[in-house]
């Protein structure tokens, strides 16, 4: 499911006098929200849904593809995804 169909998907279960547009900033509005949480409290748990946090990756070596020669790769932050046990019984 892409974004589009996300809002449409939204957009029915809101019921036939929400519009497409309505549909679409409800969507955005709720994936903002998400994105500010993550980046002030470092976690968003949304029960019965999952929970959303902030990995941290410590430098590490790797190599090159092209040249097999041996690097640095930087310290990086991913966000992560734990699907609530909910929404793991019900896949």
């Amino acid at each position: 499911m892409n974004k589009a169909e996300l809002v449409e998907a939204v957009q029915k279960a809101l019921g036939k006098d929400a519009t497409k547009r309505a549909a679409d900033e409800a969507v955005e509005a709720v994936l903002d929200a998400i994105a500010k949480g993550i980046k002030k409290d470092q976690k968003v748990q949304i029960i019965g849904f999952g929970t959303f946090d902030v990995k941290k990756r410590a430098e590490r070596q790797g190599r090159n593809p092209k040249t097999g020669e041996t690097m640095t790769i930087a310290a990086s932050k991913s966000v992560g995804f734990k699907p609530s046990a909910a929404l793991k019984n019900s896949l």
